[in-house]
């Protein structure tokens, strides 16, 4: 397969917070060359079933999507994703339709009726002191890939930990719910394997992104339109021209499309050490963690 047949670079800022549309949530693609990427709807306020309709309807052909989220839960630290919990599903796809069946009445993409579950919620941080007995303790479970951003300087939080400002377990569940209902329109890698034609979803990670622009983890957020110009530069991109305050959920979203223009083109990192087929297919990768 060759990388460099993208021909359009899309980053989605996602958010599993409540409610029908989000601040949380931006979009931005650029296509090849050197433009600035653009938002996608710019002044909107999304939802996620309209991100959803976006990504099966509107999306340009041979485009590379990152989508800053968990696709996965840990597996290998346990050999399940639910120890002990006679369903615990074998595999991603598995759990993504688990999550969205026990959820289908839920609203907005919601994953409430899952993490409140009786046997999922023995896994989970929830929020007002609610930690299941089997959550372990200290900061969670990770994955595999989890470890690798750890080791490249990042701070990368469990999925099975709901509570804090920087948690990422209920946007990484919500959007496990848009993964299994985009299910023969758009692959997954590495869950499914990276496609000889056409587009394709991964996992990103803004920090990663953001370094590679120059910042540092600990400075990865971006809320000034200079100093957001200035690390499109560093990855080759002409400015975004946005003046003052900028909201970071923009920001990430500009800057992660403009780093997967650069980055795409390189078998490695579709090729990390760490990932095993076991690994693919139940816990998946971040794109750009090696």
């Amino acid at each position: 397969m060759n990388p460099r047949r993208f021909r359009h670079f899309a980053a989605i800022d996602w958010s599993g917070a409540a409610g029908e549309r989000h601040r949380g949530i931006a979009l931005a693609i650029c296509s090849e060359g050197s433009a600035a990427p653009q938002l996608v709807r710019p002044g909107h306020r999304w939802s996620r079933p309209e991100v959803l309709a976006w990504l099966r309807d509107d999306l340009p052909a041979d485009t590379v999507v990152g989508m800053d989220l968990g696709i996965s839960l840990a597996f290998a630290d346990r050999g399940a994703f639910f120890p002990g919990w006679a369903e615990s599903p074998p595999d991603a796809k598995a759990l993504w339709a688990l999550i969205d069946a026990l959820c289908e009445d839920e609203k907005h993409l919601s994953v409430g009726a899952f993490v409140d579950h009786p046997e999922a919620s023995a896994h989970f941080r929830r929020h007002g002191g609610r930690e299941g007995v089997l959550f372990g303790g200290g900061r969670g479970r990770f994955r595999v890939t989890e470890l690798a951003q750890q080791a490249m300087g990042c701070t990368p939080y469990s999925n099975f930990n709901l509570v804090g400002a920087a948690q990422v377990g209920k946007s990484s569940l919500s959007g496990m719910r848009v993964l299994h209902r985009l299910a023969g329109a758009l692959p997954v890698w590495p869950i499914d394997p990276l496609p000889e034609a056409g587009s394709v979803i991964c996992e990103i990670y803004t920090t990663i992104a953001a370094m590679a622009a120059g910042r540092s983890a600990g400075r990865s957020k971006i809320r000034d339109g200079a100093e957001l110009d200035m690390a499109l530069a560093r990855l080759g991109s002409a400015g975004a021209g946005l003046k003052g305050v900028v909201d970071d959920h923009t920001s990430d979203a500009i800057i992660t499309a403009a780093w997967l223009r650069t980055v795409t083109h390189d078998p490695a990192l579709w090729h990390p050490t760490g990932l095993t087929t076991e690994i693919a297919q139940t816990e998946g990768w971040t794109f750009g963690a090696f």
